[in-house]
C-alpha cells in the first residue's frame, strides 16, 4: 500500500502517514466490506489509499496544474525499453503533482477523464491536457536519461 501512497506523494513522511491512516479507515470500515473473490480486499485497500491521497493533495493545496510548453517529441520505444521499473518510477515521481496524479489516475488506476475531473474537481479536457503534457514530460525525461547514459 505505500507504493500507492508514493505514487501520489513524494514525501515518504506525509506517504507513510496516509498509508496508516488508510489503514485506520479500513478497519473503522470493515463491517462495511463486502467480501466479493479474491483480490476484493486488496482493491478496496487500494481505493482507500488513492482516496486518502487525494484528499490531502486538495487539503493541502499541492494540486497544482503545471504549466509547460507544448512541443511534442517523437515517440522512443527503444528507450524506454532500457530502463527498470524502478527507473521509470523515479521518472513519473518528477513530474509535477498535477501532470502526476492525473497520470497515475488514467494509467495506473485505470480511471477515465470523466471521473478523473470529479475526483479532482477540474474539467475533462483539463484531465486530458495533464495526461499529455505529462506524457511529454516522462518522454523527453526518457530521451534526456538515454543520452545522458551514452554520453558517461
Amino acid at each position: 500500500m505505500m507504493s500507492v501512497c508514493t505514487r501520489y506523494i513524494k514525501n515518504m513522511h506525509d506517504a507513510e502517514e496516509l498509508m496508516l491512516s488508510g489503514f485506520l479507515q479500513f478497519f473503522n470500515r470493515l463491517e462495511k466490506f463486502e467480501y466479493r473473490g479474491e483480490g476484493s480486499v486488496r482493491a478496496w485497500l487500494q481505493k482507500i489509499m488513492l482516496n486518502e491521497c487525494l484528499m490531502f493533495l486538495r487539503k493541502e493545496n499541492n494540486f497544482q496544474l503545471a504549466k509547460m510548453e507544448d512541443d511534442l517529441l517523437q515517440e522512443n520505444t527503444s528507450a524506454i525499453d532500457k530502463l527498470s521499473a524502478d527507473e521509470i518510477f523515479s521518472l513519473i515521481l518528477k513530474l509535477p503533482v498535477g501532470y502526476r496524479t492525473v497520470f497515475n489516475l488514467y494509467v495506473i488506476e485505470g480511471m477515465s477523464h470523466k471521473e478523473i475531473a470529479r475526483e479532482l474537481n477540474i474539467s475533462e479536457g483539463t484531465s486530458k491536457s495533464q495526461l499529455s503534457k505529462a506524457r511529454t514530460m516522462l518522454q523527453q525525461m526518457i530521451l534526456k536519461n538515454e543520452n545522458y547514459g551514452q554520453e558517461g
